[in-house]
């Protein structure tokens, strides 16, 4: 097995940033709108992740762990017909000799969810082993147990990182990459080593199979991160609103403590790290209704009115209907004053970081992390109608 630890580090940056719609938009954000119930014309984005977590794909996990959440901001402006979108995001592991022979040691980690708390939680969890890394397995596995949307018009990724040939295993990636494109699944692959061999090892013709885009990084670049005058405060306010959640039900205690886990977890790694979690906390992208009573009653998940004293905390059993009506909306309306601020200060933390990026690739005399993709998101986007403000 080939260890590539740098290119695995710049592969999971490169997976997270071409699955980002990347930063499209410099003008201020609308107001964050409260996050509507459910209805079957909800335009979506489904994006499957599939990491390769053998022995040499350390870099790559953790990577993973801190690029998260920019997945979900640089989707924050992205709208179909005006309506936003829902982003709901599946994690495999494949390549692990840890994982059973039997199943082509590959794990369904999440399936499609908007719970992404959840998912940096099971991110944070991986570890790396062995391996044998079967893509065409862990491709279909993604096909056929992940609940993908049937709309042809909906946005349907799968992004799969790792090292070795794609064509180990006794599951033909042709065939899988054929039949993800018929159902509109788009498969982009990233090889973390060099662009011939990734191409020798036939990563290209899988993605070009799917209709997918192939990436590659060489060894010797490396992810900038730039520090912005905005980041101290987005960092605060993604503390304070905290404040703003209301645990209910069986798994209110369960959420609001791994909400408080992850935020700990993303901070470990890093300052930048902690600013792009606190944007996502500032975007309807981030929802808890299955804890969260403010999000719940927003999505109409829940009646305030139907709800037994022993399912609310301590602060709400005595109140009354209008009692509790009068505290959700002073919280409802809490939160969308921080994730305003959190927008209107990301929007400038956007442009300053732009600038400097711009700078970085003039005196280099190379493209950017984010313009060597943009194309690859925008095409990818545009071609289910989907926009970007």
């Amino acid at each position: 097995m080939n260890s590539r630890t740098n290119a695995a580090r710049l592969g999971i940056a490169m997976v997270l940033a071409a699955v980002s719609a990347v930063t499209l938009a410099q003008e201020n954000p609308p107001p964050v709108q409260a996050r509507s119930a459910h209805s079957e014309a909800t335009p979506q984005i489904q994006i499957a992740l599939l990491l390769d977590t053998s022995s040499s794909m350390s870099g790559l996990i953790n990577q993973a762990k801190t690029q998260l959440w920019k997945i979900v901001n640089e989707f924050i402006p992205a709208r179909r017909g005006g309506r936003r979108p829902e982003l709901r995001v599946a994690l495999f592991e494949y390549g692990n000799d840890g994982l059973p022979a039997s199943e082509g040691h590959i794990r369904l980690i999440t399936p499609l969810t908007d719970d992404l708390d959840k998912v940096s939680e099971e991110l944070f969890a991986l570890t790396t082993n062995g391996g044998r890394e079967y893509c065409g397995q862990v491709i279909q596995a993604a096909m056929n147990r992940l609940d993908w949307s049937t709309s042809s018009e909906d946005l349907k990724l799968v992004f799969i990182a790792g090292n070795e040939p794609f064509t180990q295993g006794s599951v033909d990636y042709q065939k899988a990459c054929r039949a993800a494109i018929t159902k509109g699944i788009v498969v982009n692959t990233i090889f973390c080593g060099n662009q011939a061999e990734g191409e020798r090892t036939k990563w290209k013709d899988g993605a070009v199979l799917a209709d997918g885009e192939y990436l590659s990084i060489e060894q010797n670049r490396t992810v900038v991160h730039i520090a912005a005058p905005q980041d101290d405060e987005i960092a605060r306010l993604g503390v304070e609103i905290n404040n703003t959640y209301i645990p209910y039900g069986v798994h209110g205690a369960a959420g609001q403590s791994r909400q408080a886990a992850q935020d700990a977890q993303v901070a470990s790694t890093g300052a930048g790290n902690t600013v792009q979690r606190a944007v996502t906390k500032g975007s309807a992208n981030y929802s808890n209704q299955a804890w969260d009573l403010v999000d719940a009653v927003k999505d109409g998940v829940v009646k305030l009115a139907d709800l037994k004293p022993e399912d609310l905390p301590e602060e709400m059993r005595s109140m009354t209907v209008d009692q509790r009506q009068a505290h959700v909306a002073e919280k409802t309306q809490q939160r969308t004053d921080l994730q305003n601020q959190i927008q209107t200060l990301n929007e400038q933390r956007k442009q300053f970081v732009a600038a400097k990026m711009k700078e970085l690739a003039e005196e280099s005399g190379q493209d950017t992390l984010d313009s060597a993709v943009i194309k690859v998101c925008r095409k990818q986007a545009a071609a289910r109608h989907f926009e970007f403000e």
